[in-house]
C-alpha cells in the first residue's frame, strides 16, 4: 500500500481493476489537510485522467515484474519475443508495444514489464542504431549545423536528421524523444 502523500512521478498504482502510472504531481495545501493532485495514464488503454486524493488515502501500489527479452521478428501484427535466460517465446500485440514500433529491430535486448501474467509493455534501451532507408542526398559543403531534413528509417520511423546524413547511413537515435544523436561508424 501507498498512500496519497507517498504518490510521484512514474509509480503505478492498481485503482478499480486497472493500472495506472503517475504522469504528473502537485502536492496541495489546504487549510485542514493536504492533497495529491495528480496526473494518471491508464497503462491498458493509453488515456489519462486526473484525480486527487487525500495524503492520509491508501492505494494498492502496482508490483510489476520485468524481465530481460530478445526482439526476434513480427508476424501479422504479432511481435515475437524470446526470454534471455530460459530461451521461452512469448508474443506481444501492437497495441501494447504502443510507440516502442517506432524503435524495435530484431535481436534488440529490451525489458517486457508484466502484471500478474499480463504484459503491459516493454522498455527500449535508451539509444538504438537504426538506418536510414530514405531521405534527400546531402550536398557538398553540408555541415552538421547548416539544418536538418527528414529521413525515414528502416523501422518506417521518420526523424530529423542533419543535412549530411545519407540514404543507407546508421545513426544513433534516442528512443525516448525520437531524435537524432549522432552517425555510427
Amino acid at each position: 500500500m501507498i498512500s496519497g502523500g507517498e504518490l510521484r512521478k512514474g509509480v503505478i498504482i492498481e485503482m478499480e481493476g486497472k493500472l495506472y502510472q503517475v504522469i504528473d504531481y502537485q502536492h496541495v495545501k489546504m487549510k485542514r489537510t493536504a492533497l495529491a493532485k495528480v496526473k494518471l495514464r491508464d497503462i491498458n488503454a493509453g488515456h489519462t485522467i486526473e484525480r486527487s486524493f487525500q495524503s492520509t488515502e491508501k492505494l494498492t501500489r502496482a508490483r510489476l515484474e520485468s524481465r530481460p527479452m530478445q526482439y526476434l521478428y513480427n508476424d501479422s501484427g504479432l511481435y515475437y519475443f524470446m526470454d534471455e535466460g530460459i530461451f521461452e517465446q512469448i508474443t506481444i500485440t501492437t497495441d501494447q508495444l504502443g510507440e516502442a514500433l517506432n524503435y524495435l529491430k530484431e535481436g534488440v535486448s529490451v525489458e517486457v514489464t508484466s502484471y500478474k501474467d499480463e504484459i503491459v509493455g516493454i522498455t527500449l534501451p535508451i539509444t538504438v542504431e537504426l538506418e536510414v532507408t530514405k531521405t534527400d542526398p546531402g550536398f557538398k559543403g553540408d555541415t552538421a549545423t547548416a539544418g536538418n531534413k527528414p529521413a525515414t528509417l528502416e523501422t518506417s520511423f521518420t526523424t530529423q536528421v542533419p543535412l549530411f546524413i545519407n540514404q543507407g547511413d546508421i545513426i544513433k537515435v534516442d528512443t525516448r524523444t525520437g531524435e537524432y544523436l549522432e552517425r555510427s561508424n
